[in-house]
């Protein structure tokens, strides 16, 4: 059963990430920009502190933020962008992989204590035009200060500004767990942390040891389009029963960590 459940996690993270990425259905509000990021406390940091202050341990959190390269009309097109981006980062570590369906380049940050950052520019061989995402993200184990500070600094936007042409979709989500004294039922935690999060239940996928709730939370403006009641809000809760630890993610506007 329980492997069973995490497979179906897994499928439905899957499939939510292909609908975002390739189908580019993301609503514009979810799109605000490289400006609107720091109009407003950023989601990761909003998610991070409501967690830390249900005593939740966090031990990984993302930053993802993509962004459809519309105009480009050729593979070379792509490729000389991606020699751009290389002369703006020489000491990030950089490799490409091309396969019948596609071109990517992949770029990996110097190694630092608080976080890691990626780099993917991926091109289909299609005819023209030519259809290219670019990805950014940032992953981290331990949410603190420090990793919270980054996304303050000039390196961070400049980064954005950097990369980007235009506006980039942005995820954000975080993973934490709670000690054995957490002997609630899976529903009453998610009703909890749906209170906290200021959020109505949309659905939810329900077994005895995980339950993964979608939800809409006026704390967070992004959502995907299609989904119906502005889904932007995901929350996942894995128990290992009775005396074990209890694992919770929460992502904006889905998860992107497994569990």
């Amino acid at each position: 059963m329980k492997r069973n459940s995490q497979i179906l996690l897994s499928v439905i993270t899957i499939i939510s990430l292909i609908l975002v990425v390739i189908g580019n259905q993301t609503t514009e509000a979810n799109s605000g920009g490289i400006r609107s990021i720091f109009q407003k406390e950023m989601d990761l940091t909003k998610i991070g502190s409501i967690l830390q202050a249900e005593n939740i341990l966090l031990d990984e959190w993302t930053f993802y933020a993509r962004e459809h390269l519309a105009g480009m009309k050729s593979e070379k097109e792509v490729k000389e962008y991606a020699k751009m981006l290389q002369a703006k980062f020489p000491d990030w570590e950089w490799s490409v992989n091309n396969t019948s369906q596609r071109w990517e380049v992949t770029a990996i940050s110097p190694t630092s204590k608080h976080h890691r950052e990626k780099l993917q520019l991926m091109a289909t061989h299609t005819k023209q035009p030519v259809n290219a995402y670019i990805v950014y993200s940032i992953s981290g184990k331990e949410w603190n200060k420090s990793s919270e500070a980054f996304f303050t600094t000039s390196d961070f936007k400049t980064r954005l500004s950097d990369i980007f042409r235009g506006n980039p979709t942005i995820f954000s989500c975080m993973k934490g767990t709670v000690g054995d004294k957490m002997d609630e039922a899976l529903p009453k935690t998610a009703n909890h942390l749906l209170s906290v999060f200021k959020a109505k239940e949309i659905e939810a996928l329900k077994e005895e040891t995980f339950m993964s709730v979608s939800a809409n939370s006026p704390l967070f403006t992004g959502s995907i389009e299609n989904q119906r009641d502005n889904m932007n809000l995901q929350i996942g809760i894995r128990s290992e029963g009775l005396g074990g630890k209890t694992t919770i993610v929460v992502g904006t506007p889905i998860i992107t960590i497994e569990y």
